[in-house]
């Protein structure tokens, strides 16, 4: 039996779900500025269903991002506030664990939009500094392209904190990067310190096949997936809000957790979930994994 570390599930799409607001472009970060304190509390339950680590509610807080709506003069303080928030939740939790989310400039799922390795770097090393002090790790998120994982990475550094990168496949094929390049050619990237490889923000059935290309690296690896029914096209248009994309209706917790099951039988040892996955999937996931005589940490 082997050691899981058991991730949180979605923030974003639970913020929207408690807070009854209308989504808006600022996804998870308009939502925190309307509702103090919802933040805590999604960690909170996330840490009650049994995860060890709470992942940062700073995905989207990027000075383009907020630029677009007036709100950059808001930038550190958010950042602040949204680990302040994990914080406050994992003190109840000993051996809790907080995992800074860095998620790509631009828009998500949007190689295209992808920035040099040189102009996105210092970037990502500007928010990583911010989070270093106050986490266990850099959650790379959402990567959608070898390129935009290499800014990324070596952005992440300046936290001095271990680094997790975290990729999203084709939804149809899971062996490639949503920029069509295979997973397989991050390897081209293990030349820079990477902790641990994992798969996101795709749907369940595509991970196997982007675990089987993950394995072969020699580095701890997982994945969590998303619960929409795809990536549909008017959400890869500028400035979307989540009413483009679908939640499935058939991701029961249940269900949901055969698939998590089946990564950890792959050799996953870091699982969790991603958007509309959520505390009650996390909760049944750890369950499963107890009861398979896995140990979680």
């Amino acid at each position: 039996m082997a050691d899981i570390t058991l991730l949180d599930g979605g923030m974003g799409q639970e913020l929207v779900a408690r807070s009854g607001d209308e989504p808006t472009p600022l996804w998870a970060t308009r939502v925190m500025l309307d509702h103090p304190g919802m933040v805590r509390d999604i960690h909170a339950d996330y840490f009650a269903a049994g995860a060890t680590i709470a992942t940062t509610n700073t995905y989207a807080i990027h000075h383009d991002r907020l630029a677009r709506f007036g709100l950059d003069a808001m930038w550190r303080a958010l950042r602040r506030r949204a680990l302040a928030e994990a914080d406050e939740a994992a003190a109840n939790f000993p051996g809790a664990r907080i995992a800074g989310s860095l998620g790509p400039l631009n828009a998500s799922y949007r190689p295209d939009l992808t920035e040099p390795v040189d102009q996105a770097a210092p970037k990502f090393a500007e928010i990583a500094r911010i989070l270093g002090p106050h986490v266990d790790l850099i959650l790379i998120e959402t990567s959608a392209s070898l390129e935009a994982s290499e800014g990324a990475v070596l952005g992440a550094q300046a936290a001095g904190r271990p680094v997790w990168l975290s990729i999203s496949v084709d939804d149809h094929d899971g062996t490639k990067l949503r920029s069509g390049e295979p997973v397989a050619d991050l390897s081209r990237l293990l030349k820079h310190p990477i902790a641990a490889l994992l798969a996101n923000c795709s749907v369940p059935e595509a991970l196997a096949a982007a675990l089987t290309a993950l394995k072969p690296l020699g580095k701890p690896f997982g994945a969590y997936a998303n619960g929409f029914t795809h990536i549909s096209g008017n959400f890869l248009k500028d400035a979307p809000t989540v009413k483009e994309l679908t939640h499935r209706h058939d991701l029961t917790p249940e269900k949901y957790a055969d698939f998590a099951m089946a990564w950890v039988d792959q050799g996953a040892t870091i699982v969790g979930g991603c958007c509309e996955v959520g505390p009650a999937h996390i909760r049944h996931l750890r369950d499963r994994l107890i009861a398979a005589g896995h140990r979680i940490v």
